[in-house]
């Protein structure tokens, strides 16, 4: 027997773990790939087998087991049959056979042993474009036929794996395959012979030809892309499809479907007519195919139809007002909420407006007077525009009537000499705003108005207001009540609109007052009077010569020049004399209450 000094069978052993290590880590890179797998995979090649073990057996006529070291067999052969479910999980039915030596002479044959097997189980494999590593778990008969010993055979197991290089679709090359073996064999007796365990290594290399399955290449594909991917009505959108995957050597056929898409459009990219649209979402879908059965793709694409809005404006004219023939400014204020470009026009009821800008004139030359209504129109570029209007007006004016030039000659005739006359005692020191008559208060009207136009061409112009007091009542008396006269007078003038710095006062109490002769001849030419009324008042003349006295004369003076005066006509009209007369007569039948008035104290 031999000790089978020259194999190594340890250095074999530590070789398996690394060769699945590097299966293992070319499964990983071929995870990542997309390689189409077969259905049937038929392999056939070379097998070598290294048994690893010492076989134990009686020899024929031998009293005593004998026992001797396996030489590794490089004479074999192996093939295998795989059924793939899919590009990764199969089904391997696997058979090999390793002969014998063929020595004559039992020294020499005692170390040699055929070995065969049939075994099924499953197979993994990582398919990339190049490589296909692969592991497998086996199990089936094994049959161990020593040369001195009679054959066996056992239930064994195979675990192990390999890597093919892919030649073609159709061919490649199994570079390795190793397979780690287990089986149990006894040559003799249990009691008396050890039992001989195969914990071999089995390599292989050959051919693999792949049969069947589709070609299960990366599939086309197709992307949409839209541009812009939001739209108003009427404008145009463009949708472009790209094609990936598809066979180089045919020619690609577009198909457009959706929405606004042009009958027959059959390229790459096509235009969508948005004319008429609704506002909303809209698809466009392209069809792609080379014309083979699985060249085909599609790819859709969204754009949004925005709702259009109207323009806003708004308009002002400046000035508002305008003379005849006058021109006025026309400003408009428009925006567009979707950004759109604005157009500018004018219409206008009356006149001619001229501008096309967020300006315009208005000349209302031919115009009549009146309101013009001048109205602002906008419009976006749509087609058709959306259009917003606003309106404003414009005032024109009628020409002023000359203003009359006052009749100064007339005015100074009427402010020559007034009197205003004070009923008896009046006002009073407790209520100083009394005693004015409303016949009075009338002259005093008339008397400032006259002034204030007066005053348009003599501003210097002053009013004098000279009080008296009839001559009942004390001197003190008297020259207080006037003076409160002519205050009363003044601010019944100030109240009118006459300057306050127009006017100077002066109080005279009883002093110069008018004689009976005066009064007498005033009643007499007083036109007002019916010769009875006239008759009656001077049968009364005491009472009209009293109440001639209870005034304040107001006079008219111009810078450099003396107060101007006029005939001194009848204090009172014709209603106020007779009521004076009709108070006194009520005054003297009341008796004693009527005297008890009659002269006021002294205050």
């Amino acid at each position: 027997m031999s000790s089978q000094s020259k194999s190594h069978p340890s250095r074999v052993l530590a070789m398996l773990p690394a060769m699945i290590a590097v299966l293992c880590t070319f499964g990983t890179l071929a995870a990542a790939q997309d390689q189409p797998a077969p259905k049937w995979e038929l392999y056939g090649g070379y097998s070598f087998l290294y048994p690893n073990t010492d076989v134990h057996g009686l020899l024929p006529a031998g009293v005593l087991p004998v026992s001797s070291r396996l030489e590794s067999n490089p004479r074999g052969a192996g093939a295998s049959i795989t059924y793939d479910f899919n590009r990764w999980f199969g089904l391997t039915l696997d058979a090999s056979t390793h002969w014998g030596s063929g020595e004559t002479g039992l020294n020499n044959r005692i170390d040699d042993a055929a070995f065969s097997n049939l075994s099924f189980g499953p197979k993994v494999t990582f398919r990339s474009a190049h490589f296909s590593p692969f592991l497998e778990v086996l199990v089936g008969d094994h049959r161990l036929m020593p040369d001195a010993f009679h054959d066996i055979d056992k239930l064994g197991f195979m675990v192990g794996g390999g890597l093919d290089v892919n030649a073609s679709r159709h061919v490649a090359l199994r570079l390795i395959r190793a397979d780690y073996v287990m089986s149990s064999y006894r040559y003799g007796p249990s009691a008396t012979t050890p039992s001989t365990n195969l914990r071999g290594v089995r390599l292989q290399a050959g051919l693999v030809f792949n049969f069947g399955g589709e070609r299960t290449g990366t599939p086309p594909t197709a992307a949409c892309s839209v541009q812009p991917a939001e739209i108003f009505a009427g404008e145009p959108v463009t949708v472009t499809a790209a094609g990936s995957n598809f066979n180089p050597k045919r020619t690609v056929v577009y198909k457009w479907t959706g929405s606004g898409v042009k009958p027959g459009e059959a390229g790459a990219a096509t235009q969508i007519d948005t004319t008429g649209l609704q506002s909303g979402p809209y698809q466009v879908t392209a069809s792609l195919s080379d014309g083979s059965k699985n060249g085909v793709a599609s790819c859709s694409a969204r754009f949004t139809v925005k709702e259009a809005r109207p323009p806003v404006i708004s308009c002002s004219s400046d000035p508002a007002s305008v003379p005849m023939g006058g021109t006025s400014t026309i400003s408009s204020n428009a925006s567009s909420p979707d950004g759109r470009r604005l157009t500018y026009s004018y219409t206008t009821s009356a006149g001619n407006i001229a501008g096309n800008t967020s300006t315009a004139t208005l000349d209302t030359g031919g115009a009549q007077p009146g309101t013009i209504t001048v109205t602002c129109n906008v419009g976006d570029d749509r087609n058709p525009p959306l259009m917003a209007s606003s309106s404003t007006t414009v005032n024109l004016q009628a020409p002023l009537p000359p203003t009359p030039t006052p009749d100064v000659a007339a005015i100074e005739r009427r402010l020559a000499l007034h009197s205003v006359y004070f009923a008896t005692a009046k006002p009073t020191l407790e209520n100083p705003e009394a005693g004015l008559l409303a016949s009075q208060e009338k002259t005093l009207n008339a008397l400032a108005s006259d002034f204030k136009t007066y005053l348009q061409s003599k501003p210097d112009a002053r009013l004098t207001l000279e009080g008296h007091a009839d001559p009942r009542g004390s001197v003190e008396y008297n020259q207080g009540l006037s003076e409160r006269r002519v205050d009363r007078v003044k601010r019944f003038l100030v109240e009118q609109g006459v300057p306050a710095a127009n006017i100077q006062t002066k109080a005279f109490g009883k002093q110069e007052n008018l004689t009976d002769a005066q009064v007498k001849d005033a009643v007499e030419r007083n036109p007002e009077l019916s010769p009875a009324d006239r008759q009656r008042v001077l049968n009364n003349m005491r009472t009209i010569i009293l109440a001639s006295n209870r005034r304040v004369d107001v006079t008219l003076s111009n810078a450099g020049q003396a107060s101007q005066e006029s005939v001194r006509q009848y204090p009172f009209n014709a209603a106020d004399s007779l009521t004076l007369l009709k108070e006194a007569q009520t005054k003297k039948t009341t008796g004693p209450v009527a005297k008890k008035k009659a002269k006021p104290k002294a205050q």
